[in-house]
């Protein structure tokens, strides 16, 4: 099944949604805060997904997502943006990053999975 990289500073959100995409049969790895993300992501071999909160300390989830970006394994990994932000330039910037979908919190379990089956309806996983 694929493989996820969720990035959410907030240990409820983390938690909450690894068993929801477990349970929907992702393998699925967390960081902390942007930093880590990135950390995770470079000491892979690759993610089939990744998602991040915006608001995060220190590396905000769109520094971060474009400085996975620059890792070649990452060109053409899908990104999806978890936040309660929602303005035009926030999503311009993060269209241009790479992100192809914004989960908007607080989200609904299935509306989340259904989410992930249509990003990997395009952009299919390797494993």
């Amino acid at each position: 099944m694929a493989k996820i990289l969720i990035v959410d500073d907030s240990e409820s959100i983390r938690v909450e949604l690894k068993d929801i995409l477990e349970s929907a049969g992702f393998t699925v790895f967390a960081g902390v805060d942007g930093n880590n993300g990135f950390q995770i992501a470079e000491s892979q071999d690759y993610f089939d997904f990744i998602l991040s909160d915006y608001n995060m300390p220190g590396l905000d989830g769109l520094s971060m997502i474009q400085k996975i970006k620059t890792l070649p394994k990452y060109e053409t990994t899908p990104f999806g943006m978890l936040t309660t932000e929602s303005s035009k330039e926030l999503k311009d910037a993060g269209k241009q990053a790479g992100i192809v979908v914004w989960v908007v919190k607080p989200f609904e379990k299935d509306r989340l999975i259904a989410t992930i089956a249509k990003v990997f309806e395009k952009f299919k996983p390797r494993a």
